[in-house]
Order: structure tokens, then sequence, then C-alpha cells
């Protein structure tokens, strides 16, 4: 039976509500009338209201609050329906959380996973649609996830639940819909989430979080036209395993990293490509190429923001430069790119 990424996330949180008595779920908008897209469907009535409980518009209060219990061995999940509203709480995530384990000596964990929400479009323009992943990467303390398909969410979220110190789970909200046939239980003591989802031979992408839907999306196009490649998807984006990406690249020589929720400079994939250099023992044949946003706050207007969103088309003419010929592609030049989908009524 097919399960969605949101009932993957409910599916992790509930057995680790059952497995740990001590672990508590909090944060804005996880009792509301939509349950937090879906994710904390029946927490409350299974857990009761002194473990699964809204707060105060406060968050950086919360946040301290969360790690305080998770100081004294109290585990917290809290959860913010924005990332962007979550700055306000920076203070209490680079100084307390990621560095309280080092300041004494290792005696001290922070058991503290925070749940963010990302994504494009729908007009919200440049304060409430923010993908700040490679922020939070450059924090030494912290682990970041950020999976693109149920079965990396259900275990990543295990994994970060169970993991002793803070882990930052990022996930976009146009991914709450994707399905998968079942749910795979890895062993959430292993580093999950990095994966080959194609193999190929003369071209190596690389992605993650929603550009791994957009290159999935894409499949059977390239698959007509020839195009032998390796894929990649990477959920886990700190600490970050590159073994599989360079592998695949001492076969294929040519590197496409698709950022598509990212700007292009100290991003994501912008230190992905600073690895791949650094590395002596891999030869590319061709420049790679990095998509990523332009270098500008993000629009508001529904106008605007078509060309400031990535397109299939930039995709497919990104390849077509690597591979150095022309492709065949019959894709929607009027393609939706302000919502994942015709029924798609808003971002809660």
């Amino acid at each position: 039976m097919a399960i969605t990424f949101a009932q993957a996330i409910n599916k992790a949180l509930h057995e680790e509500m059952k497995r740990n008595k001590n672990l508590v779920c909090f944060g804005l908008g996880i009792n509301d009338p939509l349950r937090f897209f879906g994710t904390t469907k029946n927490l409350k009535e299974k857990f009761g209201d002194e473990r699964v409980f809204e707060t105060p518009t406060s968050e950086n209060a919360m946040t301290g609050v969360g790690v305080g219990m998770s100081i004294h061995k109290n585990p917290c999940v809290m959860m913010h329906q924005r990332l962007d509203f979550f700055l306000l709480a920076m203070d209490q995530l680079v100084n307390s959380a990621a560095k309280w384990h080092y300041m004494f000596g290792g005696q001290k964990s922070v058991p503290i996973t925070i749940r963010l929400i990302v994504g494009k479009g729908w007009g919200q323009g440049p304060t409430h649609s923010q993908s700040l992943q490679s922020w939070f990467a450059h924090i030494p303390g912290l682990k970041v996830v950020m999976p693109s398909l149920p079965n990396d969410a259900y275990n990543l979220l295990k994994s970060s639940i169970r993991d002793p110190n803070p882990v930052i789970f990022i996930e976009h909200r146009w991914l709450h819909e994707i399905e998968e046939k079942k749910i795979l239980i890895k062993d959430s003591k292993k580093n999950i989430g990095t994966k080959l989802l194609n193999k190929g031979r003369d071209l190596t992408i690389l992605s993650y979080s929603l550009s791994t839907i957009e290159i999935l999306s894409m499949k059977k196009a390239l698959f007509d036209n020839n195009v032998s490649y390796d894929h990649i998807d990477i959920a886990t984006l700190k600490p970050l395993n590159l073994n599989l990406l360079k592998n695949s690249l001492k076969k294929t020589k040519k590197l496409l990293i698709v950022d598509t929720i990212s700007h292009p400079i100290c991003s994501i994939g912008s230190e992905i490509l600073s690895q791949v250099f650094l590395d002596k023992k891999i030869k590319l044949k061709k420049n790679p190429i990095l998509i990523s946003l332009p270098d500008i706050p993000t629009p508001t207007s529904f106008f605007y923001t078509k060309d400031f969103y990535v397109s299939k088309k930039k995709i497919f003419n990104s390849i077509e430069k690597i591979l150095e010929r022309k492709l065949r592609y019959n894709l929607d030049l009027n393609e939706i790119h302000d919502v994942p989908n015709k029924n798609f009524k808003g971002p809660f």
C-alpha cells in the first residue's frame, strides 16, 4: 500500500513516542485543523496534551524551552510551520543547542529534533519562502537532513529523534503528498540519506529535496532521448557523505547539480562543487553546472516568479550543454511553477 511523505512522518512520530515515554512534541500548528500538513494526525488523541501541545507564538522562547528540556533528559521534537520565523530563535540554536555538548566536555547532550518547513510558491515572497539549509549546515554541532521521499522521511526522522544531539529536519511543503509504495525500515544508527535513484554512464545528476522530485518527473523524457545517467539523491546534508558521488564521477566525468531551492553563493550545491574540485582523483571532462535560484530575494508576483524559479526547460538545456547534443522534449512551456499541483489551496 502506498504511503505519502506526510504519512511517513506521522508513522515515525507515533512509533517514537510509543517507544520513548519521555519524548515530547510541541510547536506552532501541531494541533491545528490540518494537523501540521497531516504529519501530527492523532498524536494528541493518543499521547495526550501533556506530550503533544501548542505553544505561544514566541519562537525564541519555545526553542529555549525545548533546549532546556532536552538537556534534562526530555527529548523533544519541536515544529515550526515556516523556517523564516525560526530565524528569531537562532541565538538559542547556535549559542546553546549546537555547543552544549562540546562546552561541557561531552557530559551533556541536547537530544532535540527541530522540524522546519520550507517551500516556494503561492505568492509567499521573500520572507515566507526561504530555504536556508546551508545556514544550519555551516554551524558545528548541528546535523542537517532534508529528505525527498517518504522512505527517507520515515527513517531519517527516527534516526534524528534517537540522535543524542541537535538535528535540523527540513521539509519542503510540496513534498507532503509525494507517495512511495511502502516503508523500508533501515537501521536508525547508520547514516541514512544518500542513494542512487538511477544508474547510467554518460552523466551524474545530484539533487536533494524538491529538486530530486523534479528530476524524477523528467525520467521518461531523458530515457526517450537515450540519456544514460546516474541520479544521486542526498538527504543528509550535514554530515555530507560524497563517496557515492565521487565514485559516480570517476565513471561519468560529467556533473550536473540541481539545487533549485538555494541561492548560488555558499549553498549546498557550491559546497559539493568545492569538495569535488579538491579531490585530485576526480578528472572531469566538462565544467560542472550548478543550477540554483538567482542571487536576489524571491519575488512575490506570479509574473516575476515565472522567470525566477527553475524550469524543466532550463534543466534540459543544462543537460544538453554538458552532453553537447540536442535533446528532443515535449514539455509544457506553461508548466505550473507557483503551486505543486492544480488542487493546491495554499501553504497551510
